[in-house]
């Protein structure tokens, strides 16, 4: 009874988080009232005694703690901790944790969550979306920017220029508009609904350009000079990372700068000898100015004592003599500015030096840091508007196209397709905001930059797939009516560059996240790295005992959870979704569980081990998604409208949850720890999250079809016409015209369908086309009134006409490729290439 009672009240120590001297004074209570009950037998004395002499060791420093149980721990802990490259050890220093820590640590405060600053807009910022962006959205043709011109407009170009597009995230004070993150996203993302071109174009200077870090590291004199220069368009930025060989791996490019002295502007300075070869770099074309990430190195040791300096962001001018650029990659039939740039030993000041001289080698630490920003904004924004125009486009397609007397919304394989096109849009459009605004409080989201870039990108490849299958032939066809050609084309670009998805999933996003925000691993790994032996047991025992406490509880809780459903665990009551509130809590500690153990199991072989990596970042994704649909829903007041959205959305997080985790546990790689890991999580089997049902996700479908103000708030953001010749426009249209003749064409249908035989009149014989004599004879016929007619007409020519399709002659599909021609250019090729 005394080992008993003192095992009880250890674990409810632990999972209440209670320990030092109460819980000494606990378990010594707990074991003499055992010892009572024991009447003092000799070997409860023995057991009991030892047992809590162990357990006070543990939960009380002191020299025997230090002695016995930590020094010869931390030499176990250092064989089995990761090994950390010098560029992994500084990705753990960059950058910040906010929400992601919270998931991580198996016991998220809600608060933290719902009384965050959200994503916000100033009038300033809405002002500047309603009118320059809404202007450039409406120049913008992209069938002749893509097809004809293979570039944007000239004078697209000068008004992205003169209206600040270039220096969105620019300080006012130096010349550019100051928006926050969440303007910039916005604005991107509603470019991209009506360009991939053009948006990326304004993208790369705001995010990936050398403003960012100009902003952060440049000295007075580069900001004075550059920033304002940047953004008034004066200079054109590009940055150039991956490497033909390296990708973007900064930790292995070949690119290379010697510290040396040289001529600049006629006299003799100390600067670098620069060789670079550079692909795949956005803007590189047309920029004035080329940011660079090369290796640098000092052999003379003109700066320093060190032959090998490191990585180091430099800005050439592109008029710098051999300097090349202006050849051009084709991505994915989208026409914005990608190409080569390449150069040999080409000299440069030490005053290019991002930051200047004190700046060199320190160039991997500043590119994690704004890396981490362009990578929450620009493509998430570009995957959220491709899922905003698909369920606009596509929403409105299904209900103006009917099929056998009806509209195809009705059929339950196409309401099928249409479900996650809302769910998965209303969904990145959470994680996009989520992300924003934390960028906005001032965090640099290093993991949570990671998770949305590949998440949203993946789904935007969902999304456009469904709605494919719904718009089928009429998608499938190239030409200038087609509304979802480009989307279709450009998704391979979004989940390919900025870190291939792949890459991302399998070692950025758990592999980083595991170590940057646990709450104790980064001390115990610091610990293990001392030189000083006695101090680095010190700072172990001082961290070590508190990570075991705080797995052992994520043990506990995951279990508890699980078989009471989370009923034990205090949530918020807003929104009515405590249940998901609780099974959240419950994956969140089986979660922080499974870290801990595949750190302490798997170490430093986690690297190889990229399969349960990739389910274990697909456990942080959903958790991640799932509060952020929560976030949005608190901070829009629960609207009931959107409730179908949200609980689909929570419902397909935690079913796709549940799946992943139970891979990652049935297939860890330390067989004798499956089972143990299953009667943890899962010790009822996983059952009884089984995503949404087929009345949910009529409801869901039926978000993007029904004109109602959830439609609109799914789409909001996206540009929108009604003109009828513009091919999103055309469908708007058509749908608008659909909804006001609902009732007429109603009747039209029902007086076909019950025609008399012998009264058919010809009607029967009517092609498709011929509206005009069906309208005549509804007319006729009484079906509908006089003032109705006009309207049916233009109504039926609307429908007709969305499910046209382009079709080129001989002569027109040769004009298009002697326009093609027209803007090829030999060019000299890179060396090496």
């Amino acid at each position: 009874m005394s080992v008993l009672l003192l095992l009880i009240s250890a674990l409810i120590l632990i999972y209440l988080g209670i320990g030092g001297t109460t819980a000494a004074a606990v378990m010594a209570a707990a074991t003499v009232i055992g010892l009572f009950q024991d009447d003092w037998h000799i070997l409860s004395i023995l057991f009991g005694g030892a047992l809590l002499a162990l357990a006070l060791m543990l939960v009380l420093p002191g020299d025997l703690r230090l002695e016995k149980l930590s020094r010869p721990l931390l030499g176990w802990v250092r064989s089995r901790l990761p090994k950390l490259s010098d560029t992994e050890a500084e990705a753990l220093k960059s950058g910040s944790v906010d929400w992601d820590g919270e998931l991580f640590s198996g016991q998220p405060e809600w608060s933290k969550l719902l009384d965050a600053q959200p994503a916000h807009l100033t009038s300033e910022e809405q002002a500047f979306i309603d009118g320059p962006v809404e202007k450039l959205c409406q120049m913008l043709d992209d069938w002749k920017i893509t097809h004809e011109q293979y570039d944007l407009p000239d004078k697209v170009w000068k008004f992205i220029r003169e209206k600040g597009f270039f220096g969105l995230v620019i300080p006012k004070e130096d010349g550019g508009l100051g928006f926050s993150n969440t303007a910039h996203s916005e604005i991107v993302m509603k470019i991209s609904t009506r360009s991939v071109s053009a948006a990326v174009t304004v993208m790369v200077p705001n995010s990936l350009g050398p403003g960012e870090l100009l902003m952060h590291y440049g000295t007075d004199a580069q900001k004075q000079h550059y920033l304002p220069r940047l953004a008034n368009g004066e200079e054109i930025p590009c940055f150039a990372l991956t490497s033909p060989v390296a990708g973007s791996d900064a930790g292995a490019i070949p690119d290379k700068g010697i510290i040396c002295k040289g001529q600049w502007k006629g006299k003799e300075v100390l600067g670098l000898k620069v060789t670079w070869n550079k692909r795949y770099i956005t803007l590189a074309p047309v920029a004035t100015l080329i940011g660079l990430a090369i290796k640098v190195y000092d052999p003379d040791k003109l700066v320093g004592d060190q032959d090998e300096v490191g990585v180091t962001c430099v800005l050439v001018p592109r008029e710098t003599e051999g300097v090349n650029a202006g050849a051009r990659h084709l991505p994915m039939n989208t026409v914005f500015m990608n190409g080569p740039t390449w150069g040999t030993e080409v000299f440069i000041p030490m005053d290019q030096v991002i930051g200047g001289q004190d700046m060199l080698g320190k160039g991997w630490t500043m590119l994690l840091e704004c890396l981490s920003i362009g990578r929450s904004i620009s493509l998430p924004a570009l995957g959220t508007g491709a899922g905003k125009v698909a369920s606009l486009a596509t929403g409105s397609y299904a209900y103006t196209r009917e099929q056998f007397g009806r509209t195809i919304s009705q059929f339950e394989g196409v309401q099928e397709a249409l479900e996650p096109i809302a769910g998965y849009t209303y969904m990145m459009d959470a994680a996009r905001l989520l992300t924003s605004g934390m960028l906005d409080r001032g965090v640099r989201p290093s993991v949570p930059s990671a998770v949305l870039k590949y998440r949203n990108t993946d789904l935007m490849r969902e999304v456009i797939n469904h709605a494919m299958d719904v718009v089928a032939g009429r998608g499938v066809i190239t030409g200038p009516r087609n509304f979802l050609a480009r989307a279709y084309q450009a998704v391979p670009i979004g989940i390919t560059v900025e870190g291939a998805n792949i890459l991302t999933r399998s070692l950025m996003i758990f592999g980083q996240g595991a170590i940057r925000c646990h709450p104790y691993i980064v001390e115990e790994i610091e610990a293990a790295g001392m030189e000083d032996e006695r101090q680095a047991v010190k700072k172990f025992d001082a961290v070590f005992y508190r990570h075991l406490a705080h797995t052992t509880r994520n043990a506990l809780r995951a279990t508890v959870l699980a078989l009471t459903c989370g009923l034990v665990e205090s949530v918020p009551r807003q929104g009515e979704i405590k249940r998901h509130y609780r099974q959240l809590a419950r994956f969140s500690a089986a979660f922080a569980l499974m870290t801990d153990v595949t750190l302490l199991s798997v170490g430093g072989g986690l690297k190889a081990r990229q399969r349960l990596s990739g389910r274990m970042a697909d456990c942080l994704t959903h958790l991640y998604y799932a509060t952020a649909v929560i976030k949005q829903w608190h901070e829009e007041g629960y609207p009931d409208d959107q409730r179908p959205l949200v609980e689909w959305s929570l419902q397909t997080s935690l079913r796709d949850l549940q799946g992943s985790m139970r891979e990652a546990i049935i297939n860890f790689p330390v067989p004798a720890l499956r089972w143990p890991l299953r009667l943890l999580v899962f010790p009822l089997g996983a059952t009884g999250l089984n995503g949404p049902d087929d009345k949910l996700g009529s409801e869901v479908a039926a978000t993007i079809v029904k004109d109602t103000p959830v439609r609109q708030r799914i789409s909001r953001g996206a540009f929108t016409t009604m003109d009828p010749d513009d091919p999103l426009g055309r469908v708007l249209n058509a749908y608008k015209l659909a909804n006001e003749t609902a009732d007429m064409r109603a009747r039209l249908h029902e007086a076909i369908r019950n025609r008399d035989e012998d009264e058919l009149d010809g009607i029967a014989l009517l092609m498709g086309h011929q509206r005009k004599e069906l309208v005549d004879w509804a007319c006729a016929q009484g079906i509908v009134k006089a003032d109705e007619c006009d309207k049916l007409l233009e109504a039926l020519t609307a429908l007709y006409d969305v499910i046209r399709v382009d079709a080129f002659d001989g002569d027109g599909l040769k004009a298009l490729s002697r326009c093609a021609k027209g803007k090829r250019k030999v060019v000299e090729r890179p060396p090496k290439e």
